[in-house]
């Protein structure tokens, strides 16, 4: 018999937090969260998204022991503003059993349902900078800092369901002795002079602050013709700059300015964390904040995080700006690999900009949708 528990205590929130280090316990592909910042995300008091957005937190039981999690998701934002009756729900991970995926789902379902809201979709977070999607081709590789892992029945599990694919997702990597500068460096110096424009190069994060809102400002106007976007807010900002910025170090910040100072795009890459979370496995001490920052230091494997240009400077080159810039930081400290997130298979736009650097579509992801 299965049993849903909606989470309640902070004993049942870490244990929602914790199951899938039991679940994926082995894996040498699942890159585990750090249990102290994953039980903040679900902190109302700590993370501003729940001044516009509801959760309720599931658990499934069988036997006495947890078989399945989920998050339901109202994002008010997505839902008054933008009037999309959408339901979401994130933090998915099942054992091989399709009745705890019905189960668990039901409840969001019925929570949508009690909301008049008219459809599902997941697995998603609570906004465009959290984790998406199921995993559904790559499960042989590593994953990364920010996105889900999970094994390969999930999807199947929808399927049987009914749930249909409603966004796919493709994941790259690119080989650095494949990325040649030629390709951008004459063209970046064009674009320069043409328009006025210069790249800034920091060596501390606190150069970047001054730069960090004019980031997320055009973050939002850059991402803001992209399905499933809703817009990050100033509170939101705030909180994202403190959970974000200490992981990323301040040379693969790239800004480029025009002659007002306006920023007119941007990049952002940060090492990769995977192997060094893998062997903190969630906690920070006594150990874990050492592997994080022998990995800031020395990885030589990049994320490539978010790019966005100004919509006024778009289609004129200004990203071979960025490129150049990202090329030297990476060629000084040695990087042999780049991973880019997520990016929506329909995003031609950006899956355009990349094309001479050889990528390998190395994984993809969906989410699932079902009518309410």
């Amino acid at each position: 018999m299965i049993t849903i528990k909606e989470v309640h205590s902070k004993k049942e929130l870490k244990a929602f937090v914790k199951f899938p280090f039991s679940l994926y316990k082995g894996s040498k592909y699942w890159v585990p969260p750090i249990i102290s910042q994953e039980i903040k995300t679900f902190n109302k008091k700590i993370n501003p998204v729940f001044n516009d957005a509801d959760a309720k937190l599931f658990l499934a039981y069988k036997d006495n022991k947890i078989v399945g999690r989920v998050a339901a998701i109202i994002n008010w934002l997505e839902v008054k503003g933008q009037d999309l009756k959408k339901m979401r729900f994130g933090w998915f991970d099942v054992i091989d059993d399709v009745n705890v995926s019905k189960a668990l789902l039901k409840k969001v379902h019925d929570i949508g349902k009690e909301n008049q809201l008219e459809y599902m979709e997941g697995p998603v977070g609570f906004s465009n900078l959290d984790k998406v999607g199921v995993l559904t081709h790559g499960f042989d590789y590593i994953g990364t800092m920010i996105t889900w892992y999970n094994h390969p029945y999930f999807a199947s599990h929808f399927e049987q369901l009914g749930f249909k694919v409603e966004k796919e997702y493709l994941e790259h990597k690119h080989e650095f002795k494949n990325i040649i500068l030629a390709n951008f460096s004459r063209v970046q110096e064009v674009i320069k002079k043409r328009y006025g424009l210069k790249a800034l190069y920091f060596s501390k994060t606190k150069e970047v602050m001054p730069y960090a809102d004019k980031m997320f400002d055009l973050f939002n106007k850059t991402y803001s013709v992209l399905s499933s976007f809703v817009e990050i807010n100033t509170v939101q900002q705030e909180y994202f700059k403190k959970k974000f910025l200490g992981f990323i170090n301040p040379e693969y910040i790239k800004f480029v300015v025009n002659k007002n100072d306006e920023l007119v795009a941007f990049g952002i890459a940060m090492p990769s964390y995977a192997e060094a979370l893998q062997k903190m496995n969630g906690k920070l001490f006594p150990f874990g904040i050492k592997h994080l920052l022998h990995a800031k230091k020395h990885s030589n494997k990049i994320t490539l995080y978010l790019i966005g240009v100004h919509p006024k400077y778009q289609n004129k080159g200004v990203h071979a700006i960025v490129f150049n810039e990202f090329y030297k930081t990476f060629d000084k400290k040695k990087i042999v690999e780049l991973v880019r997130t997520p990016e929506l298979a329909d995003n031609l736009a950006i899956h355009q900009l990349w094309k001479n650097f050889k990528p390998l579509t190395h994984k993809k992801r969906c989410t699932f949708r079902k009518e309410i």
